[in-house]
């Protein structure tokens, strides 16, 4: 397909200019099979998580949390001594090793608690990693504008991929057994650093390219350099990046308490791993339908019209109703129409807006302090959310008491929303009065 024709075709669902049709298309497709990997696993993972019983869960989580601690000074220390070009290769690659260590296993019919405990710590860190070093590229390559109007397309082929997954698992369970979804997570993994490779080419191609007008390319064609922690330390001296992580504390607080409630409903509904594991294939594919209709068709024009404010503040608000729904009927219905809603809104408007956020800050704050927000810091919400679970249940509050408490720290959680977006802004508009930049996939970046 020409750029001219595929630019016609996609100028119809998004606004978007000739010249970003390339990578707007590999950054789709990187997506789709990331998420398609992934999906493949997700309904393996959150049945075997439940093999040792739902209080077990809490536990899991804060091994997700440790682990977390050792691979996110691993993974600084290749951010500065590697450029991207070379460290996200190397870290797909990793994981798509142990992803063909876990396929020999169960090939062999290797059946005990701790593997399926290992399996669902591992594909949790697998995830966060892989889609974190995806958004790091892309707000290294788009400016703030163009994440505004593309973000939401191209989050659309990770839905897409969303959909994809739950229905290769369900055909290939079948036929090959679990062994079949790590070895073909491993090999969209492979496909995956195609796509990257054409959405960050070498400087050296993309000076061919553009006729030698490449500083920007070849600044980034170099590592970082600085410290192993130091996106610990540039969270710390950034308001701005202290906000963006207490956004996502409450989205992971809320999110784990909302996960803890599910595993009790599910474990009670349903006795065997396989019936569950179809419950959350049915769940995934229903949020991952919702999820691709509402990128393609409304988040693009809603983020255009109404701002950050209103695509961030959704969650906090469908969070509130979450909790009220369940606290009334702790049913099963209830419980998937509850997830399908707020999962849909979250991974369609709110995660779009929120990778804007990070369009305006330095390189070495996209790649180390973004990763830290959504690696350690992230699953660091979700191990202490798994123990104030606990806690508040041993003390006999229920979700009524729980949906009670929601209310006053969403309306916190909201005015944080518009604070965000507020100094994105300011942010956008400081940038855009610095020395005009010049990328090899782009133009211009402001």
């Amino acid at each position: 397909m020409t750029t001219s024709r595929a630019h016609r075709l996609l100028s119809r669902m998004v606004r978007i200019e000739p010249h970003e049709v390339k990578a707007t298309l590999l950054g789709f497709s990187w997506f789709a099979c990331l998420l398609s990997g992934y999906y493949l696993l997700r309904p393996l993972r959150d049945a075997m998580g439940l093999v040792g019983g739902v209080e077990e869960l809490r536990w899991l989580f804060t091994a997700t949390f440790l682990t977390m601690l050792l691979l996110v000074p691993a993974f600084g220390l290749l951010v500065s001594r590697l450029a991207p070009r070379r460290f996200v290769p190397f870290v797909y690659r990793f994981f798509a090793l142990t992803l063909l260590g876990f396929s020999a296993l169960m090939a062999m019919h290797v059946e005990s608690v701790w593997l399926g405990r290992t399996f669902f710590v591992w594909v949790s860190v697998f995830n966060l990693f892989i889609v974190s070093i995806f958004w790091s590229v892309l707000d290294d390559r788009f400016s703030s504008e163009q994440g505004r109007r593309l973000f939401g397309f191209i989050a659309a082929g990770g839905t897409l991929g969303t959909v994809v997954g739950p229905l290769l698992a369900a055909a290939a369970v079948s036929v090959f057994g679990p062994m079949a979804l790590a070895l073909a997570a491993a090999l969209l993994l492979e496909l995956a650093l195609r796509c990257f490779r054409g959405i960050y080419p070498d400087h050296r191609q993309a000076g061919a390219q553009d006729g030698g007008t490449h500083a920007v390319t070849l600044a980034q064609s170099r590592p970082l350099g600085g410290q192993v922690w130091a996106g610990l330390s540039l969270i710390a001296r950034s308001p701005y990046l202290l906000g963006i992580c207490a956004y996502l504390l409450a989205h992971t607080a809320a999110s784990t308490f909302l996960y803890f409630e599910q595993g009790r409903i599910v474990a009670d509904a349903f006795a065997d791993t396989a019936s569950r594991t179809r419950y959350f294939a049915l769940v995934d594919f229903c949020v991952s339908s919702l999820t691709l209709a509402l990128q393609v068709c409304v988040t693009g024009a809603l983020m255009r019209k109404f701002g950050l404010v209103l695509c961030l503040a959704m969650l906090p608000l469908v969070t509130v109703a979450a909790f009220g729904a369940l606290a009334l009927a702790p049913t099963l219905a209830v419980l998937a129409g509850v997830q399908i809603f707020r999962r849909s809104l979250d991974y369609a408007i709110a995660r779009p807006a929120r990778e804007v956020l990070f369009t305006v800050i330095s390189r070495e704050q996209k790649y180390k302090s973004k990763n830290a927000i959504e690696t350690l810091v992230y699953r660091g919400g979700d191990a202490v959310s798994g123990w104030l679970s606990a806690a508040l249940s041993a003390l006999g509050v229920g979700l009524g008491g729980i949906a009670l408490l929601a209310i006053p720290l969403s309306a916190a959680w909201c005015a944080l929303c518009v604070w965000l977006a507020r100094r994105q802004e300011v942010l956008r508009r400081t940038g855009a009065t610095r020395p005009a930049q010049v990328s090899a996939t782009f133009p211009e970046k402001s």
